[in-house]
């Protein structure tokens, strides 16, 4: 069955309704659960989203709100779902600076251990909006729910 890592920006705009990506991120997870694909949350990812949703709802004056959208962030992202890459930073840290070096600066650190792990783990679909990802060549990028047509079950 193939799987489908969940990237910090995509689940940003699933889990905040008043992001710009909130309706497509809803349709693009629901075609992924009634396809019954494998969902990865990643570590790094879940710590990426957390930080960006409480520095959004500080910067935007939303702080009441931040104890019910981490609340929401626990429905989702179940902290027995996560995969733990980050112990596996030792492991991939030579790859991750050359993958980064290669992209000439366009993936970040945790990008660059994203596309690391998922080519350890055979994984060959994240779902982001950030362009980015499509230069690595090992990853499919599913950014609206028509990508998702295509992979087989």
């Amino acid at each position: 069955m193939n799987s489908f890592i969940y990237d910090a920006n995509f689940l940003v705009a699933f889990i905040d309704k008043n992001d710009k990506w909130h309706e497509k991120a809803i349709a693009i997870h629901e075609h992924i659960r009634i396809k019954g694909f494998g969902i990865i949350y990643f570590d790094c990812v879940a710590n990426e989203v957390i930080s960006v949703l409480g520095k959004r709802f500080e910067e935007k004056g939303r702080e009441e709100e931040f104890k019910k959208i981490m609340g929401k962030f626990k429905e989702v992202v179940l902290k027995r779902k996560l995969s733990w890459i980050y112990p596996g930073i030792i492991k991939y840290y030579d790859e991750i600076l050359d993958l980064m070096a290669n992209s000439k600066g366009k993936l970040n650190f945790h990008d660059s251990l994203i596309a690391i792990a998922a080519e350890d783990m055979a994984i060959e679909y994240i779902v982001s909006f950030d362009q980015d990802f499509d230069e690595i060549e090992w990853l499919i990028r599913i950014k609206d729910v028509k990508d998702i047509e295509d992979v087989e079950r």
